[in-house]
């Protein structure tokens, strides 16, 4: 820019500053003698000097703050109303069920003592009264040393080595005068107590001689028992626990290798800041750090093995969580007493008695600290991954006892191994099936179509209530306690999935329909349950794993099974499954079922316990008159392919078009249904009608002046097959 440009911008800006009665004149002229007059003096408005130029009332230059002195704020009153209010009692003590399992523990830990030292009782006394006469040489030495003053030997011996002949004088004669009034008050202890005790010999009833003669015989051999030879055993031994302190955590913390934190932990650092004091938490320890500018809690978690090194504790006692609340770098630390594969698991809190119903809660595990976890299954759905052995069919079978315990809930059960691992829910489900093989597989693609279908029924039922019946568009318990409306839950359970899902012939279909119940059951009171132990894009479709709500992830090996399961850059974040070892069997990252990923020990039900909660279950199915299909002898009711085909092909093939080729019909069914027919081919159409009898004919047409001749169907034949079938459907 030239100069003249340069005057021109200063003339406009000097103009705008004249108009703005809020605005001071700069004199330009002066301000670049000021600059030019100290060259070393900063310059007005510059990005780093934390101010911009103005003028004062003379017209000299002064430097207005961008961050005022005093920072207005909210006051007291606000303050004290936002502050967060520590709850009175602890956690243990407002939860019944952690209150329950707090007094058993304790009435457990009470009855157990007691018993373990009533049977060695006698054991105790023989050895405390072998051990009397020793007892008694020792009282009667520590009497007549205390007499003598023997305590003050080796003060006199010192005085007397150094020749300090003041000082002995000085303590023989305190000596003196200790051992004078010790004897009179031995004498005097002799002269009474002798008496009395032959008194009491000579006076006394039988019971209470023995009954005194015991005491002091055991008060001896108490005395007389030696350190390292204890009478009395423990009857619990406690896990010894280092304390968990400050030092200990930013020792750890200083291990992890991160640049922030080093520069926090080193000279001249701010530390790491803990907001609240580090406490006892249930089993373990609970710190509260707030982490150094820019670390977040998915930085500690991604180097949780090192972290655990650091805190010398061993990797399943150690675990970072991020606080929902609070900003990005607050962590929560907690650090257990014993590794969480050791810890005692409680019982399933529906093992022995009570009823589910599956629009509340249910219990699925329990957290590092023993709390118990919950999954919601109505309005959502799960997916469990695991590699084998993991315990994923354990997991996915607590889920399904809890909604075998809703006498409303529909359930279709295939476990897809041929293993029965579910065999127990044969008592309950309206449809089941177990193998590996390809009748199985057919099955359970029927019963999924089964399941799509009734979603249209469902949707048709919904849009057709009253707004004041229904006024979310979705099934609610009172909706679902309607048994004319058809809405009760429908759980549609598949062990194995991948077993279908990756099947040559029904694989894709299977894929499309689930992905289909995933997206639109939520609403319609069906709930889908999935477990492999394959996560991968070819056993388990992208449509299911990126809508899919809750994710329950056990040890797996990889990174991209890792994100298959819990979702995508969940690995990345820290949430990593592939740390779990070969003994975590059961534990794993549960995430969706609350606002952050949260590591879950699901509860272990072996095959008895499932058979007995079974039996319960369908006494009360039985009861409430709701047992039906495979439970109860019947047929299940399955959507056959062909079935479906016919109906559609009238849905897409009008009655004024009397034939229609393969290819035509195809397209339209594609249309009508992607996720059945997307994949289909005029060869697939053909051999899908054969067993109807219905053959494809040669049907030609003109184009472009010329007769096409193509394979294709003539609707009558169509129409004639679903009459029949019709028919023979009423008449049964």
């Amino acid at each position: 820019m030239n100069h003249d440009d340069e005057n021109e911008l200063f003339n406009r800006l000097e103009s705008e500053m004249l108009a703005d009665s809020r605005g001071s004149v700069v004199d330009f002229e002066k301000a670049r003698a000021a600059r030019s007059e100290s060259p070393d003096a900063p310059t007005t408005g510059a990005p780093d000097s934390g101010s911009t130029g103005s003028t004062d009332g003379d017209g000299g230059e002064s430097a207005e703050m961008v961050d005022l002195p005093h920072v207005s704020g909210p006051g007291l009153m606000e303050r004290i109303r936002g502050a967060k209010r520590n709850a009175v009692l602890p956690a243990w003590m407002r939860s019944k069920p952690e209150f329950v399992d707090a007094s058993g523990w304790l009435l457990g830990y009470v009855g157990h003592s007691g018993l373990y030292h009533a049977v060695r009782l006698p054991w105790y006394t023989l050895r405390l009264s072998a051990q009397s006469p020793r007892g008694a040489a020792k009282f009667i030495g520590c009497t007549l040393a205390w007499v003598a003053d023997r305590e003050g030997d080796p003060m006199r011996q010192t005085a007397a080595s150094a020749e300090d002949v003041g000082e002995y004088l000085k303590l023989s004669r305190q000596r003196d005068r200790r051992v004078r009034w010790r004897g009179a008050v031995l004498a005097l202890s002799l002269a009474i107590g002798l008496p009395a005790a032959l008194a009491v010999y000579i006076l006394a009833p039988d019971w209470l001689l023995v009954a005194g003669a015991a005491t002091v015989a055991l008060a001896l051999g108490w005395l007389g028992t030696s350190r390292d030879k204890p009478v009395v055993s423990q009857a619990v031994v406690p896990t010894h626990v280092e304390r968990l302190t400050s030092t200990i955590v930013e020792r750890a913390m200083g291990a992890l290798g991160i640049a922030e934190v080093n520069k926090a932990l080193g000279k001249g650092g701010e530390g790491i800041k803990f907001p609240h004091p580090i406490r006892q938490d249930g089993p373990g320890w609970r710190a509260d750090i707030d982490l150094p500018y820019g670390v977040t809690v998915a930085d500690i978690m991604d180097r949780r093995e090192r972290l655990a090194s650091g805190l010398r504790r061993p990797l399943g006692c150690v675990w970072p969580e991020p606080v929902p609340d609070e900003h990005a770098g607050r962590m929560m630390l907690w650090v257990g007493n014993q590794p969480l594969n050791k810890a005692p698991q409680p019982k399933w809190p529906l093992a022995d008695s009570g009823s589910a119903s599956v629009f509340k809660p249910l219990p699925f595990g329990t957290d590092q600290r023993g709390r118990r976890v919950d999954v919601g299954l109505m309005y959502d759905n799960l997916l469990i991954g695991a590699m084998p052995g993991m315990g994923k069919t354990f997991q996915l079978r607590t889920p399904l006892l809890a909604a075998a315990l809703d006498v409303s809930a529909e359930m279709h059960v295939w476990e897809l191994k041929g293993t029965g691992d579910l065999s127990a829910l044969e008592k309950v489900a309206v449809d089941y099936g177990s193998g590996p093989d390809d009748e199985t597989a057919a099955a359970a693609l029927g019963s999924i179509r089964y399941v799509y279908r009734d979603l249209k029924r469902r949707a048709k039922v919904i849009g057709s209530l009253p707004k004041d019946k229904c006024p979310e568009n979705k099934v609610t318990p009172q909706l679902a306690a309607q048994k004319s409306l058809g809405l009760h839950p429908l759980v549609l359970a598949i062990d194995e999935c991948q077993e279908l899902f990756a099947h040559e012939k029904y694989g894709k279909e299977a894929g499309n329909l689930c992905t289909g119940i995933i997206k639109r059951g939520r609403a319609l009171g069906v709930i889908l349950l999935l477990a492999t132990q394959r996560p991968d894009k070819d056993s388990l479709p992208t449509g299911i794993s990126a809508n899919v709500g809750q994710r329950f992830c056990l040890r797996v090996m990889g990174q991209t099974e890792n994100d298959m399961v819990l979702g995508t850059s969940m690995y990345k974040n820290g949430i990593r499954a592939t740390t779990l070892t070969k003994s975590d069997l059961g534990i794993g990252y549960l995430n969706g079922a609350s606002d952050e990923p949260q590591i879950v020990r699901g509860y272990y039900l072996d095959n008895p316990a499932a058979d007995r909660i079974c039996d319960r279950a369908r006494a009360a199915r039985k009861a409430a008159g709701t047992l039906t299909g495979y439970a109860a002898g019947e047929e299940p009711e399955r959507e056959k392919v062909n079935d479906m085909l016919l109906t559609d092909i009238l849905a897409v093939v009008p009655a004024k078009e009397a034939k229609a080729w393969n290819e035509t019909v195809v397209e339209r069914l594609a249309e009508l249904r992607p996720e059945v027919y997307e994949a289909w081919g005029t060869e697939q159409l053909t051999a899908a009608l054969k067993p109807y009898g219905i053959d494809t004919v040669q049907i030609g047409r003109r184009q472009d002046g010329k007769v096409v001749n193509r394979r294709g169907i003539v609707r009558a034949d169509i129409t004639q097959v679903v009459a029949e079938r019709d028919a023979n459907r009423d008449a049964g």
